[in-house]
């Protein structure tokens, strides 16, 4: 019997001269007859708009068809291509992964488990102080070599790196002019390099489906700790945060109770996506209670921001994975709603509307962030090149000593509205790019496991980009694993499908970009 298509390594880019489209399915290409894209040539709007769709449509078919035809095995559905193979069909030798790193993920996920565990925190000692530290550079000495052999180069370089790259450099000019150089490298040189620096080893050594799927089980395991933690205390009455909050875990990532319901909402649409991709009933009840034990926490932390972001991934899953029931979708979604409202804590509703009436809260903290939101906003207007200097603004500008509360607001007045740009196009384009796989999938959605990926990490970005309204997260790990798991995801579907992900422009300049989609009947390349 047929076995299932699966993301796997693939091997070296080499292959005879005289390839031709395989009976297994397998996408092969002809060096001297190489893809080419045919222009269409139609004066009038309309017939461009006509045209366009039937090229999408026609392209949403041809991978359908690559999907349901790639079940084989492992080693019939690897592709190969000769270097002029790469340079006359337009794809970067890059294009195609290659079996590689796999020390250097062992090493990053240990150093995952050992971000995410804290253990300096639970067991204080010089060793356990410096282990991250430590595991960070074995990861960084096993990378480098590693990555020279594979690609000849330190990085690949897809645009989400080269933008994380101009941020730190931004980040980097801006020490010197700041008010306080000393407090600007100090939080430079921090926890911010190292999130630069796994984000580019994340990029290169996550390379296959398990791979990636391994991080995120992580990441959902530890989201299930947290939230059963949460809801225990919330039971046992243990509520220290203005007296009906429950508190965060230590003193990292998850140190207060609107970091870790931070981390919770960017994490559950992913939970979610995972319930359709997982195989077997025992699995996806295993990600429905996590999802559910997410929510819990989300509710007994009482963070405003974290139930916008929430509130916004959900409607979008929704919209998206109910594409033919919409209105039966948003109905059971407004019920829902209305549910986890009425079961939640009497005061959770009054804290969501002190959001729009800071009046409600009883201890004035929603004037506070607006007040720190203005502040910020006019320390950017006034220094808009390169800021005030990383981590300057609380202990700089801020009349109360607080941060801005707010990550836009935060790059704006620490690195200027430079570092603001490339920050936000960081953010946004792998969010447009899953948006491009998910269209190009959802025909081939029951055979793919890239749709219901694609569109979980959307709304997770999408989570991150509400959430971080409330909170001066710009120079921790969130985004930066999350765009991390985006751009493996796509190189992933690049190197699958041979498809080249390039950002679409306008209605009429739809670029298809399949290099490699070959028509059953003749065998050849279609556009």
């Amino acid at each position: 019997m047929p076995r299932k298509s699966r993301l796997s390594d693939y091997e070296s880019l080499t292959r005879p001269r005289s390839s031709r489209f395989s009976k297994t399915g397998a996408v092969e290409l002809d060096v001297e007859n190489p893809p080419q894209l045919q222009p269409v040539k139609c004066a009038p709007s309309l017939a461009k708009e006509i045209n366009t769709e039937v090229r999408k449509e026609s392209r949403a078919t041809t991978i359908a068809k690559v999907f349901r035809n790639s079940r084989y095995t492992r080693s019939q559905r690897r592709v190969d291509l000769s270097q002029a193979d790469v340079k006359q069909g337009g794809l970067s030798k890059h294009t195609f992964l290659r079996n590689g790193h796999a020390l250097t993920y062992a090493a990053l996920f240990l150093f995952t488990i050992i971000l995410y565990a804290r253990p300096a925190e639970f067991y204080p000692s010089p060793l356990t102080a410096s282990i991250a530290f430590i595991v960070g550079l074995v990861t960084l000495a096993i990378y480098f070599p590693s990555q020279l052999a594979l690609e000849s180069t330190l990085s690949a370089r897809p645009r989400e790196v080269n933008l994380v790259l101009l941020f730190c450099l931004t980040g980097l000019f801006s020490i010197p002019l700041a008010i306080n150089p000393s407090e600007a490298w100090l939080q430079f040189s921090g926890t911010f390099i190292r999130c630069i620096v796994i984000f580019i080893v994340l990029v290169n050594a996550v390379r296959t489906e398990r791979r990636l799927k391994g991080l995120l089980f992580l990441t959902i395991a530890v989201s299930c700790w947290l939230s059963l933690g949460a809801l225990n205390e919330y039971r046992a009455g243990l509520s220290t945060v203005e007296g009906y909050r429950v508190g965060g875990v230590g003193t990292g990532i998850f140190g207060n109770s609107n970091d870790m319901a931070f981390h919770l909402v960017t994490i559950m649409p992913i939970a979610i996506a995972l319930i359709f991709t997982a195989r077997g009933v025992v699995r996806k009840v295993v990600f429905a209670v996590s999802v559910v034990l997410m929510i819990g926490a989300i509710v007994v932390t009482y963070s405003r921001g974290a139930f916008l972001g929430g509130l916004v991934a959900l409607g979008f899953m929704a919209w998206k994975l109910g594409r033919s029931n919409r209105l039966t979708v948003f109905l059971l979604g407004t019920v829902v709603l209305l549910l986890v409202l009425a079961v939640a804590p009497g005061n959770y509703s009054v804290r969501l509307l002190s959001i729009f009436v800071p009046s409600l809260d009883p201890v004035g903290s929603s004037e506070a962030r607006q007040g720190e939101l203005f502040r910020s906003l006019y320390v950017a207007l006034h220094h808009p090149l390169f800021g005030i200097g990383m981590g300057n603004y609380a202990s700089e500008m801020s009349y109360t000593g607080l941060v801005t509360h707010n990550v836009y607001t935060q790059v704006a007045s620490e690195m200027g509205v430079v570092a603001l740009a490339i920050y936000t196009m960081f953010v946004v384009t792998p969010l447009k790019r899953l948006g491009q796989i998910a269209r190009e999938t959802v025909t081939a959605r029951a055979n793919s496991p890239y749709y219901y990926l694609a569109v979980g990490l959307q709304a997770s970005l999408l989570a991150y980009l509400v959430s971080s309204f409330f909170a001066s997260v710009a120079y921790l790990w969130y985004v930066y694993y999350l765009v991390a798991y985006a751009v493996c995801l796509r190189r992933m579907y690049e190197s699958e499908t041979g498809t080249i992900i390039v950002l679409e422009k306008t209605k009429e300049q739809r670029a298809l970009h399949v290099v490699s989609l070959p028509s059953e009947e003749s065998g050849k390349v279609v556009t």
